[in-house]
């Protein structure tokens, strides 16, 4: 159903029991179409996921296991595109905390998010600055025992909602990315504001979010000054086989509708299903998710095993990435061709993944950023 075969030895037993266990949950839990309250539905989404103790695989003392994080996303967003949504951003804006906090940070934050009872998010991005993160300008100034926080963040998921989230600000230590530092920022903290709700194609609860005079202890850096970057890019780097993993949730769904569609639909004497181009085309959306299903297995299984794979992993996840997200893309769109009307007209399933697959090409490293990680790489090992 995700498009994972389980059976492949890059997972284990437990891994198999988490899918079974998922899948069972999310058949009964979640439906494809959402309501116009997207804010709510995510607090509720949240605290479903962390009554059933899914949300305990985002977070960790340590190490996160990626490959139940790859299987929980596929499983979610072939039912729920929202539903992986908050699943992901529980992770993201939280994974910084599981990787760099201290002992203190990780038991005041990370049970809260794991209970659902805390909502995360993650603000790097600024108007100026996408994915040129090592130039962002929220400035972070030393005043006594605080730091005080200047500056604007958008394109926040979570951001209008969020009740701890990891901020990434300019502290000055030297240019570019070695002068950023990240931080925990309590939502609702004074200086805080959302300036806008950002309504994107998938309805995501998005925000621009200005930071005015925010006060915050020194004990809420994450990190040592300075190190913000590398704390944002091995986050990234964490998750982004698991954006991948969504991807292919989203693949799977596309093509188990159009076979569904096609088998159902009459065309003469026969079903679409019956026409040889139909078969062609679902022969080259089920080649496209195995694919990509494989490259997920490897980095996420990469990821899980450096003492094995190494601890540069950053090609595999690059190419995870990449790949399913551009193949999902050209799967979505082919259902959709195959539906033909029915394909564009609101409320269908694959008009909705249509909408949800587009900005996964984008966030957390756009699909040019990663042909630059693949590219640069291989070059670095030929000079070697």
């Amino acid at each position: 159903m995700t498009g994972l075969d389980l059976d492949w030895p890059f997972f284990d037993t437990r891994h198999r029991q988490l899918a079974r266990e998922l899948k069972t949950w999310a058949a009964a839990n979640l439906i494809a179409s959402h309501s116009d309250d997207v804010e709510a539905e995510v607090r509720a989404l949240v605290a479903k996921l962390g009554a059933a103790g899914f949300l305990g695989l985002t977070i960790a003392d340590g190490a996160l296991d990626v490959r139940s994080l790859a299987i929980a996303r596929a499983t979610l967003a072939y039912h729920s595109g929202l539903a992986d949504f908050a699943f992901a951003m529980q992770g993201l804006g939280s994974g910084a905390i599981s990787l760099f906090g201290t002992a203190r940070q990780r038991a005041q934050y990370l049970s809260q998010v794991a209970s659902g009872q805390s909502i995360a998010a993650f603000a790097m991005t600024e108007p100026a600055t996408g994915s040129d993160a090592a130039n962002i300008s929220t400035t972070a100034t030393r005043d006594g025992d605080d730091y005080v926080i200047n500056g604007e963040k958008t394109y926040i998921s979570n951001g209008q909602i969020a009740d701890v989230i990891t901020l990434f600000a300019r502290t000055g230590e030297a240019d570019g990315a070695r002068g950023i530092s990240a931080f925990i920022l309590p939502g609702g903290t004074p200086g805080l504001e959302v300036a806008e709700r950002i309504h994107a194609i998938a309805p995501h609860p998005l925000a621009r979010l200005t930071l005015t005079d925010v006060r915050l202890p020194a004990s809420a850096m994450l990190g040592l000054p300075g190190e913000g970057f590398k704390v944002a890019m091995q986050t990234l780097t964490l998750f982004r086989v698991t954006v991948g993993a969504a991807a292919l949730g989203f693949a799977r769904r596309a093509l188990d509708e159009a076979i569904a569609f096609s088998t159902s639909r009459k065309l003469g004497d026969a079903t679409l299903a019956d026409n040889a181009v139909t078969q062609a085309n679902l022969a080259e959306m089920a080649l496209a998710i195995d694919a990509s299903a494989l490259l997920i297995a490897r980095a996420a299984w990469a990821q899980d095993k450096p003492e094995i794979a190494g601890d540069d992993n950053r090609r595999a996840a690059a190419m995870a990435k990449l790949h399913a997200t551009e193949a999902a893309q050209k799967v979505i769109d082919m259902a959709v061709q195959l539906h033909g009307g029915v394909g564009v007209t609101k409320g269908a399933v694959v008009e909705s993944l249509y909408r949800e697959i587009r900005a996964l090409r984008i966030y957390e490293g756009a699909s040019e950023v990663q042909r630059v990680i693949i590219a640069r790489d291989l070059l670095k090992e030929h000079r070697s």
